[in-house]
C-alpha cells in the first residue's frame, strides 16, 4: 500500500512542475485524493458490497469534483490534473502511466449491461475537456488534444484532434513503454486545415494547366497558421 502511495505521490511530482513537494502533493492535489479513494470503493465493489462502494464514490465527487464509478479498472501512477469536471464510466479501463486533464469524460454508449466505456493503454495523455465515447480503445503512447470528441479506435502512438476525432499516427516513432507522459499540448497536428491547404494549392494547380496559366482571384490561404481576410463584421 504505502509503495503505491509513493508511486501516486511521485507521479504528480513528475508531471505538473507547479508541485513542488510531497507533502504540497497530499494537502492539494483532488486527483491524488480521488484515485486513492476509489482504490477503497473499487475493492469494495469488486467484493460485493456495491451500495457501499457507489456512496463513497459519491462522497469522493463531492470533495474533488472528480466522478470515477467503482467499477472503472485503473492502473499504477495514474494522474489527474486539476481534475474538476472528470467523469469516468463503470466499464472504463486505465492502463499504466496515464494522465487525464479538468473536464474529460470516459463515457459509454450504451444501455445494455456490457462494456461500454473506453479503455486507455499504457501512457496516454488526455487533453482538457475532451471526450472519449464507447467501448473503444485508445492505444498505448497516444494523446487525446484538448476538447477532442474520440468516437473510435486510435491505433498506438497516435495524436487525436478535432470533433470528430481525426486519428494522426506519429510515424518513425518505435513502441515505447514506460516513457515520460508527453505533456505537449500546444504541439497538435492541424489534419483538416493542412487538407485544405493542400486542396487549395491542387485546385490553383488544375486552373492554371486548364486556363493557359491564367486563373481566378487567388484563393485564401493561411499564412503561419494565420487566416488574413477583408474586414467584416462578426
Amino acid at each position: 500500500m504505502f509503495k503505491t502511495i509513493r508511486e501516486d505521490i511521485q507521479s504528480v511530482l513528475d508531471r505538473d512542475p507547479a508541485a513542488r513537494n510531497a507533502l504540497e502533493v497530499m494537502l492539494c492535489y483532488p486527483g491524488l485524493h480521488a484515485i486513492w479513494i476509489h482504490r477503497l470503493s473499487h475493492k469494495l465493489w469488486k467484493a460485493g458490497f456495491k451500495l457501499i462502494a457507489r456512496w463513497i464514490s459519491q462522497i469522493a465527487r463531492s470533495l474533488t469534483g472528480i466522478e470515477i464509478h467503482p467499477g472503472a479498472t485503473i492502473g499504477r501512477n495514474f494522474f489527474i490534473d486539476h481534475g474538476m469536471g472528470v467523469v469516468i464510466g463503470e466499464t472504463a479501463e486505465v492502463g499504466n502511466n496515464v494522465t487525464l486533464y479538468h473536464g474529460v469524460t470516459l463515457g459509454g454508449t450504451s444501455l445494455n449491461k456490457v462494456k461500454r466505456h473506453p479503455t486507455l493503454e499504457d501512457n496516454v495523455v488526455v487533453g482538457a475537456g475532451a471526450k472519449v465515447l464507447g467501448a473503444i480503445t485508445i492505444g498505448a503512447n497516444s494523446r487525446i488534444g484538448a476538447n477532442a470528441v474520440v468516437i473510435k479506435d486510435t491505433p498506438p502512438d497516435s495524436v487525436v484532434v478535432g470533433v470528430p476525432g481525426q486519428v494522426v499516427v506519429r510515424e518513425g516513432r518505435k513502441h515505447v513503454t514506460n516513457e515520460k507522459a508527453d505533456l505537449e499540448h500546444g504541439n497538435l497536428p492541424d489534419a483538416i486545415g493542412n487538407t485544405l491547404i493542400a486542396l487549395i494549392a491542387h485546385v490553383e494547380a488544375l486552373e492554371k494547366r486548364v486556363n493557359g496559366g491564367d486563373y481566378g482571384p487567388a484563393l485564401h490561404v493561411p499564412e503561419g497558421g494565420v487566416w488574413h481576410w477583408g474586414d467584416f463584421s462578426i
